[in-house]
Formats: C-alpha cells, structure tokens, sequence
C-alpha cells in the first residue's frame, strides 16, 4: 500500500509542478576514474525512472568503495552494468525511446513493431492489477501467447498512446517484472562480493555475467535461465568451498560460450563435465 501512495503522491506533485527530489548524491571516495561511468549512470536512470531510483543505483555502488581488489577497470565496469541492468527494457522504456527519437523533417516517423507474449506485458503492470490478470491468462492457456505492438509516433494518436505508457513508469517498481530484476542484481551484486573476498581473480569474470541478460522475450528468459545455471553450478560452490576449481573465471568464460537451447540442457551437460574436472570436498 505504501508504494501506491508514493506513485499517487509523486503523481500529484507532477500535476501540481512541484519540482523533483534533490539530485543524486555519488558515494564519498568514489575512485574520479569511475566518477564519469557513474555520471552517466545515474542521468541513465533518471531518465528511465526517476532521481531517487537513481540514488538507489548510487548506494549500490557505494558497498564497493575502498574495498579491496577492485581496480578501477572492475568498479567502471560494475557501475556501467549495473546501470544497464536496472534500466532493463520493457514495454514502457521502448515506449520512452520512441518518444525521445528525434524527428527528421521531410522523414516520416519509422514505426517500431515488436512482439510480446502476454504475460511480460502483464508482468509490467502492478501486482495487484498483474497478479489476476496472470491467473486468468494461465486459466485459458494464454499467457504464452504472442501479441504484435506497434510504437509508433506517425499520427497524433500514436503519440498520445506512447505519452500513456511512458506515464506509466510511475508504476513500474510495484510491478512483478521489477521485483524479478530487483532479486536479479542484488544476487549479482552478492556474487561479486564473494568473489572479491573469495576468488578476486573471477571477479571480472563475475561482473562481466550481467550481459547474459538483456532486452525481453526467448532471448531474456534464456539469458536469465542460463546465468542461474552457471552460478549455481560453477560460482557459488566455488564460493562455499564444495567446489574447488583452479582457475574459476576461465570456467564461467568456457560455460558462456555454450549456444542456448530452450531448455539449458546444452549448457547443463557443459556445466557437468566442467564441474567433473573439478575436485569436489
């Protein structure tokens, strides 16, 4: 309840031209090598969706300040995936881009068409809108199923429909999309923290995991699927000490490289055969 009344309350103050919250504050001790990453960062997700998701990025980054073995090649890397993955794209930030796209006199406006199944158009809405609305769609056997959108800004309408679903990023964080990606980055972010205190050498390789996961449909679920089986099945048993594998990043890098399939069994079997390499305690 207390996130609707702050979309309702942040609503209001926009009806009302109230001004918006003060500007993102970068983390003291912030390496000034990685100090314009973060920049672009944070103006990144002020677009996207607001000043204090935003700062929520910055305190983010704050956990790896002064921390040992990190360069500052690995922290620009950190804070440039990390603003990449909490700006992940949905029906509402293409609807944002579109908007944004810079018309070109004498061109007409290009019409974006993309296909969504149902339930990542449902999965963007607020639970308490989305959750029924997925328990219908499952009870005809319609969730997975496809729909054609076009964003388009060629007519008057077309615009009025994108300045609709871009408004609704108010809503976004009380979505079940948002809460996926939200337990997303911060296990991402732990695993990086073991991997410095652990295994600093597979740190980067770590990092680098995050562009598994990118845009929406097959491509990101099986991103998403994937990078699961990897850190369950290479990283964090390395971390926990079950496992024990000489050189850890060069097996994630070797596990990455496995072409997808449906149903992750390519990489399960190239997980299995790594983790046989290795010695188990």
């Amino acid at each position: 309840m207390a996130g609707f009344i702050n979309v309702i309350r942040s609503t209001l103050a926009e009806l009302a031209n109230r001004s918006e919250p003060a500007a993102p504050v970068l983390p003291v001790g912030l390496p000034a090598a990685v100090r314009p990453v973060a920049e672009d960062g944070v103006a990144l997700l002020i677009n996207y969706q607001s000043a204090v998701y935003a700062q929520l990025y910055s305190d983010r980054l704050r956990r790896f300040v002064g921390r040992r073995n990190v360069s500052d090649e690995l922290f620009s890397e950190i804070a440039r995936l990390l603003a990449m993955r909490m700006s992940y794209h949905d029906p509402i930030r293409i609807a944002q881009l579109k908007l944004q796209e810079p018309v070109i006199s004498g061109r007409p406006p290009v019409v974006d068409k993309r296909r969504f199944r149902l339930d990542e158009l449902v999965s963007a809405l607020p639970e308490i809108v989305g959750d029924p609305l997925m328990w219908a769609l499952e009870r005809i056997y319609c969730a997975h199923r496809t729909v054609p959108i076009r964003f388009s800004k060629a007519s008057i309408w077309g615009i009025k429909r994108l300045e609709f679903e871009s408004w609704l990023r108010r809503w976004r964080l009380l979505s079940t999309r948002y809460e996926t990606e939200r337990v997303w980055v911060e296990r991402w972010l732990h695993m990086i923290d073991r991997a410095l205190t652990k295994q600093p050498d597979a740190a980067m390789a770590i990092v680098q995991t995050a562009t598994m996961i990118e845009g929406y449909g097959t491509g990101y679920r099986q991103g998403m699927a994937a990078w699961h089986q990897i850190i369950d099945g290479l990283a964090k048993p390395a971390f926990d000490g079950t496992l024990v594998i000489t050189d850890l990043a060069d097996a994630i890098t070797r596990a990455r490289a496995v072409p997808r399939d449906p149903k992750g069994d390519q990489l399960r079997k190239a997980i299995g055969e790594l983790r046989a390499h290795a010695v188990l305690n």
